[in-house]
């Protein structure tokens, strides 16, 4: 098999990596912010809960979350496996990162000096107008090159949905690579999650620059 042939062929599983990326992204971002208002509240079983949660999508593979996602409804349920494994894979991913990304919201919210609260208090803002006009603009600014560690760790995290058979990049050039007895597939599939990194590293850093109007 050619080296084009490979790269075509892999390049029909880069579609799905995109998939996986911009769903994990489109889901995970806003329910991190819901969880970590959770994991903020004042009910003190709701924070406990929620970090308990949180601790175990933290402190356990994501591998493991793909493969009780997929097939836990099966062994627990007797449900059928879903015959389109992206579906899974996006809820495992989204719920991975939710967590991770909680943690972020949570760290740039309570970073913020309580002197923006009470000025905002005396201007007459609600605590909803605070928040929304106020604090989460700032957070975002401060927050943005963790969330860009994130989001580069999340490209090279797509190939772990080989675990569970999804046909993305990385599955399809361990299958060439099986067949053709080459590590040729490897390296292409390197070189694909590179420039995939180069791009969204570029484009994140575009906007942490946008982001910095004081300088």
């Amino acid at each position: 098999m050619t080296l084009a042939t490979i790269v075509l062929k892999m390049g029909d599983g880069f579609g799905k990596t995109c998939a996986i990326f911009f769903l994990t992204l489109l889901f995970s971002l806003p329910l991190g912010m819901l969880v970590a208002m959770l994991r903020m509240s004042k009910n003190r079983v709701v924070a406990t809960v929620t970090r308990l949660v949180i601790s175990v999508l933290r402190g356990t593979p994501l591998m493991l979350q793909l493969l009780a996602v997929t097939y836990g409804p099966y062994y627990l349920f007797g449900l059928t496996v879903a015959r389109n494994k992206l579906i899974p894979v996006v809820i495992a991913f989204a719920i991975n990162y939710a967590a991770y990304f909680a943690e972020i919201y949570r760290g740039g919210i309570e970073s913020m000096p309580v002197g923006q609260y009470e000025a905002a208090q005396v201007l007459g803002y609600t605590k909803t107008q605070t928040f929304l006009r106020i604090i989460l603009p700032q957070v975002i600014k401060r927050i943005l090159p963790s969330i860009t560690n994130e989001v580069v760790t999340l490209v090279k995290d797509t190939s772990m949905a080989f675990t569970v058979s999804y046909q993305e990049m990385f599955t399809i050039g361990k299958q060439i690579a099986n067949s053709q007895t080459s590590f040729v597939p490897f390296v292409v599939a390197g070189v694909f999650y590179y420039v995939f990194n180069l791009l969204v590293d570029f484009g994140m850093g575009r906007v942490e620059k946008r982001l910095n109007y004081y300088r």
